[in-house]
């Protein structure tokens, strides 16, 4: 049955989907070299992936609730693996763009769909718990997508880690499938689930629905796609360091963040969700506020880490109070959490990058502490509504 299916499992195939979304961190120029094309052109495989992941929320959370949800979580793994293999015999970039659409779509249907699910098993009071022990999969997948990655393209080649990641994933995939046994082929239907996109609607006629998505949007658009993806450029063009230090640098953030999965008990026992809120989102403003000031780069790396624990700290709650906002149809909540982050994230980095243009990193770094500030003072008064 679903609920015996270890956590571990699951940490699993959240690592090899999250590692398909920065395995090419290291691998576009090798990528761009040998299909004779321009650095420029192939970061089209970036897109190619991001995009889809976002957008079949739409559907995959309305479809998991109907059909079952560590079913449909299961085969998106299985298929997810295939898209790779096939990656890596690909002869020209469209045809690469094309098959990293396809791993994002069915990428894009496994976290949340197995984070619904543990929702539906574990009670509330250990849920954000739990879930922290799932998302240590993503975690170690932003440690070491990108540098595993970077050493077996340079001894083999850009297409070895699409090979083996794509055996990774399959034989989780296969594992995922083993633990299920006949109910990989039996839809769970009924419950709230049967209302599949009208449950959009029912998540959205509630106040606290309402306000979950908003501050999701908000959260995208100062962290995920404002002040963390420009960390790295800020390293090069302003301290001066290349692009490998630089990405060792911000893996701090990945240490920080684990450190969370370690302690997420006796956080939340100590100071409860209001008070992750409060201390994870002031955390993170006077972080990014350190950062808009730093002397050099070592004290970006401090901080890096720092920023790590604090966002996971404040993420955490968020992804949990997800969990909740639509019990009855919990796939489509989780879902709709996971669009509306990427909406978010998606207009962050347009923003921050407008930004950047006007004013510069340092003043575009205190915009953007001012804004977490007031997004967790929010986050703390609506917490209790949610």
């Amino acid at each position: 049955m679903p609920g015996a299916i270890p956590i571990a499992l699951f940490a699993l195939a959240g690592f090899t989907t999250g590692a398909g979304m920065r395995m090419l961190d290291p691998l576009l120029p090798l990528i761009a070299a040998d299909l004779g094309v321009t650095v420029a052109e192939a970061t089209a495989l970036v897109a190619g992936f991001v995009l889809p992941y976002g957008l079949v929320q739409l559907i995959a959370g309305p479809l998991g609730d109907r059909m079952g949800k560590v079913r449909i979580a299961c085969l998106a793994v299985l298929l997810f693996g295939l898209g790779l293999l096939a990656s890596a015999w690909v002869t020209g970039l469209a045809g690469l763009v094309a098959l990293r659409a396809f791993c994002g779509c069915v990428a894009g249907a496994v976290i949340p769909l197995l984070m619904a699910h543990v929702a539906d098993s574990v009670p509330y009071a250990e849920r954000q718990v739990t879930i922290s022990r799932f998302l240590t999969g993503m975690v170690m997948a932003q440690l070491l997508a990108g540098p595993v990655s970077g050493v077996l393209a340079e001894y083999a080649g850009w297409r070895v880690p699409f090979l083996v990641l794509g055996l990774l994933a399959l034989g989780v995939g296969g594992l995922l499938a083993w633990r299920l046994g006949p109910a990989l082929w039996r839809a769970e239907g009924g419950g709230g689930g049967g209302r599949g996109m009208a449950a959009y609607l029912d998540l959205l006629r509630k106040p606290s629905g309402r306000w979950l998505m908003a501050v999701a949007f908000l959260d995208g658009a100062l962290l995920f796609g404002g002040a963390f993806p420009f960390t790295g450029s800020f390293l090069i063009e302003v301290f001066g360091r290349n692009a490998a230090e630089a990405g060792l640098i911000v893996a701090g953030f990945g240490i920080g963040a684990f450190g969370y999965t370690r302690f997420a008990r006796p956080l939340l026992r100590r100071f409860g969700e209001r008070g992750l809120l409060t201390l994870g989102g002031g955390g993170l403003a006077v972080l990014l506020a350190l950062l808009a000031v730093a002397p050099g780069w070592g004290t970006v790396a401090l901080v890096q880490v720092a920023l790590g624990l604090c966002f996971y700290m404040f993420h955490g709650v968020l992804q949990t109070l997800s969990t909740e906002a639509l019990p009855e149809a919990r796939g489509t909540a989780v879902g709709a959490f996971a669009l509306a982050l990427f909406l978010g994230q998606s207009a962050g980095s347009l923003g921050f990058g407008l930004g950047l243009t006007l004013i510069g990193y340092r003043p575009s770094f205190l915009v953007a502490a001012l804004g977490v500030l007031a997004l967790a003072l929010w986050c703390r008064r609506g917490a209790r509504g949610a």
